[in-house]
């Protein structure tokens, strides 16, 4: 007589890999933490005391709550509010330097990656349009500052020619202007460089086929690599834009750090600079920082919605 046994079929432990996900991200968040939100935290904190040198005496820190920051949006006795100054100072240059920034760097990116171009020597290219990048922007203001001088070889050539000595730095829109110029000379070769590695990242299929259905390259352009060359475009202005809220060094040396003429080229990092500067005002320094953290959240959010693709409504 025989018997028969049945076995339960073994249980298997499922693996999760779930984990793994979190230990490769750890590294940014533990660098974010400890390299932006704790300084930034610690910038506002600062920002509530009144903290600052009054000649070789040391004033605080003393907690003044909002003080420093209702002192900032105070206006001057002549009206002028001059956080709201500086503030358009900045956006001015950035926009003036950004803005022919992209688009020259997007036609010259559009340029190298057509096929129907086929550029030769795209390395060489490369490379130089991206040197500039890699030159100290405080040796570009002080080249542009010598050859705009009153004794510089722009004015040299004006002079022979038989006009007069013209005073770039003393004019609002020349200065402005050769700062905006060094600030898109120095970063539109980064820019393409971004926006080459996007197109060739784009299907090439779909430029085949727009080629086969009879589209111009106006309507490849617009239509194709413009929506699809979309992220990479939000990325490049946002970044833009927090490096232009940034922007000290250049305007800083070309004009001695005085913002001249009357202060219509003071950056908001300027006006940071200056509180560090001989009184040691911690105090309004914080809270120059963080007005500045929050102008570049706003506008970052406003190019983030403005440029999103909107979606279509479901039909009924």
């Amino acid at each position: 007589m025989s018997s028969t046994t049945s076995t339960a079929p073994a249980k298997h432990k499922s693996i999760s890999y779930a984990k793994w996900g979190y230990l490769f991200i750890a590294p940014f968040f533990i660098i974010y933490i400890t390299c932006s939100l704790i300084p930034l935290l610690s910038t506002f904190y600062n920002s509530l005391f009144e903290n600052y040198m009054d000649g070789l005496k040391q004033i605080g820190p003393n907690f003044v709550g909002l003080d420093n920051f209702v002192k900032l949006f105070t206006p001057r006795s002549d009206g002028r509010l001059e956080i709201l100054n500086y503030t358009i100072n900045t956006m001015v240059m950035w926009i003036m330097g950004a803005v022919p920034q992209v688009v020259f760097a997007l036609l010259l990116a559009v340029i190298f990656t057509s096929e129907r171009l086929k550029i030769k020597g795209q390395t060489f290219f490369k490379t130089v349009i991206y040197m500039p990048n890699l030159i100290m922007a405080s040796a570009f203001a002080m080249l542009f500052f010598q050859i705009f001088s009153s004794v510089g070889p722009i004015n040299q050539i004006i002079t022979a020619s038989g006009g007069d000595v013209f005073m770039f730095f003393d004019k609002e829109w020349s200065t402005r202007s050769i700062i905006a110029f060094i600030n898109f000379l120095m970063w539109f070769g980064n820019t393409t460089i971004l926006l080459m590695a996007g197109i060739m990242g784009i299907d090439q299929s779909l430029f085949e086929a727009a080629s086969i259905d009879g589209a111009t390259s106006t309507q490849v352009f617009f239509k194709i690599t413009i929506p699809l060359l979309m992220p990479i475009i939000i990325y490049v202005v946002i970044t833009a834009l927090i490096g232009g809220l940034q922007m000290f060094d250049v305007p800083q040396i070309i004009t001695a750090g005085s913002g001249r003429p009357n202060n219509t080229t003071k950056t908001l990092v300027m006006a940071l600079n200056s509180y560090i500067g001989t009184s040691k005002n911690y105090g309004m320094a914080g809270a120059v920082s963080f007005v500045l953290f929050v102008i570049t959240g706003i506008l970052s959010f406003i190019v983030f919605r403005s440029t999103e693709p909107k979606k279509e409504g479901k039909k009924k």
